[in-house]
């Protein structure tokens, strides 16, 4: 008749890998569908950071240079002329825009003084227009981090409470509760829960801090129409007059 003590002393010199990659190749085929998700998400995640943080410090700095140049003193036909009718950046695609509807209305011969109010109110709403696209355009994606987010603790718990279900099964079915037979099955489960971790702080605190970032530069956008609309304004005031 076998010892009892025998039997446990071999179930735990059983050797488990409690590597990350062991506990990935040691889990079950479900839990490595989670993890493997979560792994995707954080590397998605990342990659939507690092891009939006290098193009925000870009349009901040192109901003900056082109509200130096609108303020030179140089007209804004030359200025225009150099931007081109495709500019690249927010703030120039506003200007641009106000710059052709402006040259479309006095291309015509129209004269401004009985139209001078829907002028002015066209170009308003042609930057208006063009504001929301360029932000919309540079905000794509930003959902997906919201998302990542919200979603992966609990896409990692789902992994955990699957994990832990095995563990029990696997218990019941060897009756034997030594802490060598419950330990590697708990620690899988629990390694799905830090990879939705793993995925998720990141993705908030980059969405809080890219959210405050688009809010700052959606000001400065929202400043710049302002002003250049208020330039336009009075130049069809000195037409008028």
């Amino acid at each position: 008749m076998s010892n009892p003590v025998d039997a446990v002393t071999l179930a735990g010199s059983v050797s488990h890998d409690l590597s990350m990659w062991g506990l990935f190749m040691q889990a079950d085929w479900i839990v490595k569908l989670v993890m493997l998700g979560l792994l995707f998400a954080s590397l998605w995640s990342w990659s939507i950071i690092f891009d939006k943080v290098t193009r925000l410090r870009r349009l901040f700095k192109a901003a900056n240079e082109f509200e130096d140049n609108f303020w030179s003193g140089r007209s804004l036909e030359e200025l225009s002329e150099k931007i081109g009718p495709r500019p690249a950046e927010p703030m120039a695609a506003i200007f641009m825009a106000a710059m052709q509807e402006w040259k479309r209305a006095t291309a015509k011969g129209v004269s401004l003084l009985p139209s001078a109010g829907g002028i002015a109110h066209r170009i308003e709403r042609v930057m208006q227009v063009t504001l929301s696209r360029e932000l919309e355009r540079l905000q794509r994606q930003m959902i997906v981090l919201a998302s990542i987010g919200s979603t992966a603790p609990f896409i990692g718990l789902f992994g955990t409470v699957w994990g832990i279900m095995n563990s029990f099964a696997s218990i019941a079915a060897s009756k034997n509760t030594s802490l060598a037979v419950v330990a590697p099955g708990i620690a899988e489960a629990l390694f799905a829960t830090a990879l939705g971790l793993v995925a998720a702080i990141p993705a908030v605190v980059a969405y809080n801090k890219l959210s405050s970032d688009f809010d700052r530069y959606a000001h400065k956008l929202e400043a710049f129409a302002g002003e250049f609309g208020a330039i336009i304004s009075r130049r069809l005031d000195e037409k008028a007059a």
